[in-house]
């Protein structure tokens, strides 16, 4: 008789009641505990330095009967809290965000039409919390304050019962060109550089705002595997290059209970299943880049949800953007029955195919053109 040695099992600890830890649990025990200390670590420095309880409001959006609050509550300084920065300070906040330490669980009261509701921050500070409630399509402004803090407003679009259009895009490379190697995109973008610096994609704008000129009500919505703490920043680039206003649907660094980082393309396909749940009648205009995975992730949302998607549009990267991203996509886009893909290097090219298909009409010209008769406007791209 011959017996086989056993295979040798991954190494585990016995933890509490005796119970074996397999090593990814010991991962997500060693992450959390880390991230633990050093949210305790950052508190306590930044009590000691006087900084007080601040809420950071970003835009948020919903329907008539319900709302997504999104904002996020830090130790700030008492002069960033008040408003009171000067044009130094202003530039300095990208890493601000980044350096101040998140008020976890904080409670938050949200002021609409009103009414009080009381949410909880998670354990970064962030606030995503659904609300019932009863308004009208538009905009309208709430209010939040946490604890002590500053109540500030928060933009937030209603989204109308009837709309069956919508804009969902990209931001790195999509309508902003970054021209960095991607490893070193998130930290340069946040820690050097602020939204002056930043280069928008030729002809995005314009292409935006034709397209909230032919359908005034469309949402639209800016989707990013970018970081909470530089909505600010994004939300002053965008508004200052023209872009329409919209939330901005970003995630937040640091570990999960089963991962160290968090995974930009989940939060990209978790995002899109959200929209395809909260607004089933509309179809949406997936606008991205091939330098990414974009195009996989709009393709696997048209497989699942064609009812959903009106046109999938990919702007391609010139060959030196292609080599800073990366490289191009390689799995690319599966066509989609009644889903039309358009490939452009620009936002003039994209017009001109949105134009044949129907999504943009061809008598809405740029609001700088003078033959242009007057227009439904959307509001002005400010909120975070």
């Amino acid at each position: 008789m011959s017996f086989r040695p056993a295979k040798p099992r991954p190494t585990s600890h016995v933890g509490k009641g005796g119970s074996l830890t397999p090593p990814r649990e010991q991962a997500r025990h060693i992450a959390m505990r880390l991230d633990d200390a050093w949210l305790r670590f950052q508190t306590r420095l930044a009590i000691r330095r006087g900084r007080v309880e601040t809420v950071i409001p970003y835009t948020g959006y919903g329907s008539t009967s319900w709302v997504r609050v999104l904002a996020r509550v830090v130790r700030s300084d008492p002069r960033d809290a008040a408003g009171h920065a000067n044009p130094l300070q202003e530039s300095m906040r990208g890493w601000r965000n980044f350096t101040s330490a998140p008020v976890a669980h904080a409670k938050v009261k949200v002021t609409i039409n009103g009414e009080v509701h009381d949410v909880v921050a998670d354990r970064g500070g962030v606030v995503d919390a659904r609300i019932p409630v009863v308004l009208d399509a538009g905009w309208h402004t709430i209010t939040l304050q946490s604890g002590n803090s500053r109540t500030v407003e928060a933009p937030m679009e209603i989204v109308a019962d009837d709309a069956d259009f919508g804009v969902v895009s990209d931001i790195d490379d999509t309508v902003m060109v970054t021209a960095l190697p991607r490893p070193f995109l998130a930290a340069w973008n946040t820690f050097v550089l602020n939204e002056h610096a930043r280069t928008p994609t030729p002809g995005m704008a314009v292409l935006y705002e034709r397209i909230a000129r032919t359908a005034p009500t469309a949402p639209v919505l800016y989707l990013s595997t970018g970081a909470w703490n530089v909505a600010p920043t994004l939300s002053r680039f965008l508004s200052r290059n023209l872009y329409p206003a919209g939330p901005k649907l970003l995630t937040d660094w640091g570990p999960t209970p089963d991962r160290w980082f968090r995974s930009g393309q989940e939060h990209k396909r978790t995002s899109l299943e959200r929209l395809a749940e909260e607004f089933p009648k509309i179809k949406w205009l997936l606008v991205g880049d091939d330098g990414q995975h974009d195009e996989a992730i709009y393709s696997e949302f048209a497989q699942r949800h064609p009812e959903n998607v009106r046109a999938i549009a990919i702007r391609q990267l010139s060959a030196g953007e292609a080599v800073l991203a990366g490289g191009r996509s390689k799995s690319g886009g599966q066509p989609t029955p009644g889903v039309p893909w358009i490939h452009a290097p620009d936002g003039a090219g994209m017009s001109a195919r949105l134009e044949e298909l129907g999504i943009i009409r061809n008598d809405v010209r740029s609001a700088d053109d003078p033959e242009e008769g007057e227009l439904q406007d959307r509001p002005a791209g400010s909120g975070s």
